[in-house]
């Protein structure tokens, strides 16, 4: 887990001392995702940078890492959890080997196997391969998207890539040399809660996209997908039940055993959920001082301390739990939209930022329990179609008459949004799993284009489910993993962990998991009863009684009640000090902030906190990445080596 940089020239004489200079300082952006050791290795047409977090063959494996003679360079961000059966398969194939760890297995395997190499790497990656002799470059990025990796092209032609977005606005010369705010991607994000791929809020810079290799020659950028997930069409039939949560746990076991292959410490974090507890169950198996972590608030309803202490003591691991106030938030805000890069309107990041300082006090790396839901179908919003399934009997007239008699009644009347949902058919009402201002609420947008729509993101997935012949359900959770999944969780969850310092890794994420998950029949993931059906019955051994059927609730923030309260004299603080009187209407964001507290007070069911923090989270972007008014103190990374 690191941060890497890295600028690939197509004239032999732009890579000058200056330019090498120039990267050098960039990477000083990059110091908090390696803290342990800084490189800069260059020639003639590229700049290599980097920074270690180290991790595996700790005193061993410096990058950029030379591989045949010095033949290739190699940057690499991330953890491949097969490298000693991938060590071995290679030596039997003739290669040599100089270091003990998984990064000179990537490179070896491209110079025998070439861009093959990539579907056979299980774990999490982003990487760029030098090779001096063709001078052409190949990289590629994991499947589901755990490790980011942005790139962008200088004034001078010459391409840039980078962990984070801020090294490469660094090398841009800032906001307006990366092209400004784009207003497309603006929307996009006040609709669906986060930008998304392959694009960033500036226009010059955009993201390699999941699941995707590529190749640079002659400074020409081209993308290859490798990776195509897949999802069943037929049922299990009774007696083959019981194997497949049998295989499901084997595969999830097997993947908590590689996950743990470290050389230093590694933690889990523990929500009050099925998907954390797992994790840190199966984990405590292979380390049994595994220590756990967990984050709350004082608000009742609103913390899963309790729960999660419940869970600590029952499979027996030591718990270390973090409380957070509204004070802890506004406080850290700009500091967190820092390490950010884009905006995401989630506010359980900011929880999870805390959880994680706590945790790196202890650990170097930890377990978390994302993915399980796109893979085992564990969102509530999954069970929608069933619900639904009487609206798509009725005649398209009475959808339309049901749908035209929803816009007459009151916002927040139970039921409003069921007849809304009921009808219009499924591409239009999902869009992932968030959903925040709909195009009749962007009037509070200077620049809102009509003819920009969330299925501009999602049409082009939508046609992959029809052409596959996959129902509703398995639908929406392919549309989830290149949106949401990528977009939102895996965004919050490798920048709040890697501003301090803390490796995340992901088990529920691994190709060997989903190539069981991809085998599990809709009717066994959801049902009208519960989500991650399957899932649940191949845990019933594995995690307590109490966690079985527990809903789902993750790191729930009380932001209804904080901007109504707590937080209402910050938000409002946030919007007047705001400069991007271009992009919003401030006016209609004061209102809807005291319209906000006045239905909270008044007990509305109208919620309008998730919109709010949305525009506020960009105002915050805004300050820190554009007007450069806001300038958070970024603290000192001086974490040990080893912990």
């Amino acid at each position: 887990m690191c941060g890497l940089l890295a600028y690939l020239s197509t004239d032999a004489d732009r890579v000058t001392e200056p330019v090498v200079g120039d990267v050098g300082r960039a990477l000083t952006c990059l110091h908090h995702r390696g803290p342990d050791d800084t490189a800069v290795w260059s020639d003639e047409r590229a700049v290599l940078a980097f920074n270690r977090l180290s991790i595996i063959d700790v005193d061993g494996s410096p990058q950029p890492l030379a591989y045949a003679v010095d033949r290739y360079r190699i940057i690499f961000n991330g953890e491949i959890y097969n490298y000693p059966e991938l060590r071995t398969e290679l030596q039997a194939a003739g290669a040599t080997f100089a270091t003990e760890g998984d990064t000179e297995v990537i490179v070896a395997g491209f110079h025998l196997w070439g861009e093959a190499v990539v579907p056979r790497l299980r774990g999490m990656f982003s990487f760029v391969i030098w090779d001096t002799h063709t001078r052409t470059a190949f990289g590629a990025r994991d499947p589901f998207g755990i490790k980011p990796l942005f790139t962008a092209r200088l004034a001078d032609g010459g391409l840039v890539f980078s962990s984070e977005k801020k090294a490469l606005l660094e090398l841009l010369g800032g906001s307006e040399g990366a092209g400004g705010v784009d207003a497309a991607s603006l929307q996009q994000y006040l609709t669906l809660q986060y930008v998304p791929e392959p694009a960033t809020m500036h226009r010059g810079i955009t993201r390699i996209e999941s699941g995707t290799s590529f190749t640079v020659a002659d400074g020409e950028l081209r993308t290859t997908r490798y990776f195509h997930p897949t999802f069943p069409v037929r049922p299990v039939a009774p007696q083959e039940r019981q194997p497949l949560y049998d295989r499901i746990a084997a595969a999830l076991d097997d993947s908590v055993r590689v996950h743990m292959r470290a050389d230093v410490t590694v933690g889990s974090f523990l929500s009050g959920g099925i998907d954390s507890t797992a994790i840190a169950a199966l984990a405590k198996r292979y380390n049994p001082d595994l220590l756990t972590f967990t984050v709350g608030f004082e608000r009742q309803g609103y913390s899963e301390i309790d729960v999660a202490a419940e869970s600590a003591a029952a499979i027996g691991v030591r718990h270390i739990t973090k409380v957070v106030t509204p004070e802890d938030f506004a406080e850290a805000m700009p500091l967190v939209v820092w390490y950010l890069d884009d905006p995401v309107a989630d506010p359980a990041l900011v929880p999870l930022y805390f959880v994680a300082r706590e945790a790196r006090k202890h650990v170097k790396v930890v377990l978390s329990g994302e993915g399980a839901d796109e893979l085992f179908g564990g969102y509530n919003i999954y069970r929608e179609p069933l619900s639904l399934a009487a609206f798509e009997r009725m005649p398209g007239g009475v959808r339309r008459a049901l749908g035209a008699l929803s816009t007459r009644m009151p916002d927040g009347m139970r039921g409003k949004d069921l007849l809304r949902r009921g009808s219009i058919p499924l591409e239009q009402r999902y869009y992932g799993n968030a959903r925040l201002f709909r195009e009749q609420d962007l009037g509070l947008l200077r620049h809102h284009d009509s003819a920009l729509s969330h299925l501009d993101v999602t049409r082009e997935l939508y046609e992959r489910t029809r052409a596959a012949g996959y129902d509703d359900v398995t639908a929406m959770q392919y549309v989830d993993l290149f949106t949401w999944l990528r977009g939102d969780i895996l965004v919050k969850a490798d920048k709040v962990t890697m501003a301090n310092s803390l490796e995340l890794r992901v088990p529920f994420l691994d190709p060997e998991v989903f190539r069981v998950a991809g085998t599990i029949p809709v009717d066994q993931r959801v049902t009208r009863e519960t989500t991650k059906y399957a899932l649940r019955r191949a845990l019933e051994q594995i995690v307590p009684p109490h966690v079985l059927e527990r809903r789902k609730l993750g790191f729930p923030v009380p932001m209804r009640h904080w901007l109504a309260d707590g937080l209402h004299d910050w938000a409002r603080g946030v919007v007047q000090d705001s400069q991007t009187d271009q992009w919003l209407d401030k006016a209609q964001v004061l209102a809807m902030l005291d319209a906000h507290r006045a239905n909270t007070a008044a007990g509305s069911p109208v919620d309008l906190s998730r919109k709010l923090w949305a525009v506020l989270v960009f105002m915050l972007w805004h300050g820190v990445f554009v007007e450069e008014r806001i300038r958070p103190q970024i603290p000192a990374t001086v974490y040990p080596v080893r912990l």
